[in-house]
């Protein structure tokens, strides 16, 4: 998915479903970085992904918080 298909759908997302999605990625960080320090991870790439995807979120719910994001 594409950069911004991914930031349209973050928008349209309501706030539990954000504060929803931010657990799910973050439980998944936590794991693949478990992966990492027991050298099972594959694909390096993901702990990068799920970084920015995280940091995304947080944006998001902040500009709410804050009334700038309708």
């Amino acid at each position: 998915m594409k950069l911004k298909d991914r930031k349209r759908k973050i928008r349209e997302m309501t706030p539990l479903e954000l504060e929803a999605k931010l657990k799910e990625l973050t439980e998944e960080l936590f794991n693949v970085r478990f992966q990492l320090a027991t050298g099972h991870l594959e694909d390096f790439n993901k702990v990068r992904i799920n970084r920015k995807e995280i940091a995304r979120l947080r944006t998001a719910i902040r500009q709410r918080q804050l009334g700038i994001l309708g």
